[in-house]
């Protein structure tokens, strides 16, 4: 049996009851859930953790004692859309490139996935219909899966927070439809422009975005489809726009890691934050959960051997008093730059703040 209340709900629910005595020692207050037969599993239950509800289980077992879920009741339960998928090959070459040789460390293994195409052009005009909400293995975002009321044609978007099956979406990529101005009164007006146009989930040229605006799915250049904000929770800030007499040349955007860049003004821009914003509150409970994800385990350096990583052998816990690196010899810490300063990205108007190894101040 599922519990929908949070700590607060099942506190005020004890004390109706009846209060301690004078004395007594405090009762502790947790929410409490029906026992279910001895054949059905842990029944779960909402808490708060870091400001979010999550979901967690009574620990019947090990594995479900740590573990902790989003809630995501909304989502579709069935299989998807079978032509918008892909046979996802390479699973079991755990890192490995053409010839053999291991290049991404800590992978192999996994649940067998299929590929969700996702359309991050959003080029197709006319409103669309969100038919459901859908979970993607293969990222930490939701997708919908939306049909053209024109066509008939279904697509994957990355679907944005709040957004829930029988909304519709529109994108502007190809221009302002001929409806839209003429319940305008023929006129293009940017207010009421904006607030016809700028409805979340909606697909805009980013120099249509008003100034402020959360957006995601966020283009480089015109054409090129999203290239930022796109994992879970994320979101970028029209910060201004250079405007010249042809018109915008250029459109300044912050994005979530603090850093400010540039972008072409015709470059597409989805109004809203990317769904499943808790994700990272979750908590996988054990290990084998990170096995089931593809994830193999990460051995540290001090425990090898001095033959297999800098800083292995000795005697005890000690590396030898030598500065942290990668098993190839590279330093790992203290703001050690890789990056040729001849590279300069034309386009990042200020670079995200990095803490060079040392720990942030909290504000």
């Amino acid at each position: 049996m599922e519990s929908y209340a949070s700590v607060g709900t099942a506190k005020s629910a004890k004390l109706q009851k009846g209060s301690p005595k004078r004395g007594a020692p405090p009762r502790s207050f947790e929410p409490k859930t029906s026992t279910p037969d001895a054949t059905s599993a842990a029944s779960p239950s909402t808490r708060r953790s870091g400001g979010a509800m999550m979901r967690t289980y009574t620990p019947r077992t090990p594995g479900t004692r740590h573990l902790k879920r989003t809630i995501n009741d909304h989502l579709w339960t069935g299989r998807p859309v079978r032509h918008l998928t892909l046979a996802k090959k390479g699973q079991g070459l755990a890192g490995r490139n053409n010839t053999g040789r291991i290049t991404v460390r800590h992978r192999g293994g996994g649940h067998k996935r299929r590929i969700r195409i996702v359309d991050f052009h959003r080029k197709e005009p006319g409103p669309h219909v969100v038919e459901r909400i859908e979970y993607d293995p293969n990222r930490s975002a939701h997708i919908a899966l939306v049909r053209a009321e024109k066509t008939g044609t279904k697509t994957y978007i990355i679907a944005a927070e709040g957004m829930r099956a029988g909304d519709k979406v529109e994108s502007y990529l190809a221009g302002i439809p001929e409806e839209l101005i003429k319940s305008m009164g023929g006129s293009m007006d940017p207010g009421m422009l904006a607030a016809k146009t700028a409805v979340r989930g909606n697909c805009l040229p980013i120099r249509m975005v008003p100034m402020g605006t959360q957006i995601h799915n966020v283009g480089s250049a015109p054409g090129r489809g999203a290239v930022f904000c796109r994992s879970a929770g994320t979101y970028a800030i029209v910060t201004s726009k250079e405007e010249t007499k042809k018109g915008v040349s250029e459109v300044v955007v912050r994005l979530q890691s603090g850093e400010v860049r540039r972008v072409g003004p015709n470059a597409c821009a989805t109004i809203g934050v990317v769904s499943n914003p808790h994700w990272h509150f979750r908590q996988l409970g054990k290990a084998g959960r990170s096995r089931w994800l593809g994830i193999r385990p990460t051995v540290r350096g001090v425990a090898m051997n001095a033959a297999d990583h800098p800083h292995g052998g000795g005697r005890g816990k000690s590396k030898g008093n030598r500065n942290p690196v990668s098993p190839w010899g590279q330093p790992a810490k203290s703001g050690f730059k890789t990056r040729s300063p001849k590279k300069v990205n034309k386009h990042v108007v200020h670079e995200r703040p990095r803490n060079q190894g040392k720990r942030r101040n909290k504000r």
